[in-house]
């Protein structure tokens, strides 16, 4: 069993950063990529990012590229989404989720998933 837990998500004007944390618990040693995925209002839940936990290899959709990071602490079972320069249309729902093959598959081929953080940025 994994259990993942993600925080970090609240109001945040357009320009902005907000920093999203995902605890991972459990059978954590099953997990090789954790990935990042989110829901706006109306919207189908669309990839966000990726990264490894062995190598640390990458992966950003072209929407949030170069405004979005990735990291990873190990130590902790911890994954972080640095998101700067925010835009209204970053409001959604943000998902953590792990998977056991790289690159990751789409929503519905992650082994496990959080509940979900609700990110809002105002104009």
């Amino acid at each position: 069993q994994v259990q993942l837990v993600e925080s970090g998500g609240g109001l945040v004007q357009a320009g902005g950063s907000l920093r999203l944390s995902c605890a991972a618990s459990g059978r954590t040693f099953s997990m090789y990529t954790m990935a990042w995925f989110r829901q706006a209002p109306g919207k189908e839940r669309e990839f966000v990012s990726a990264i490894t936990w062995t190598t640390g290899s990458t992966r950003y959709a072209d929407s949030v590229k170069g405004r979005f990071t990735i990291s990873r602490d190990n130590a902790k079972n911890t994954v972080y989404l640095q998101m700067n320069s925010l835009k209204p249309e970053d409001t959604a729902v943000y998902y953590c989720g792990s998977s056991d093959t790289w690159p990751p598959p789409r929503w519905a081929g992650m082994d496990y998933w959080g509940k979900g953080t609700l990110v809002t940025v105002s104009e």
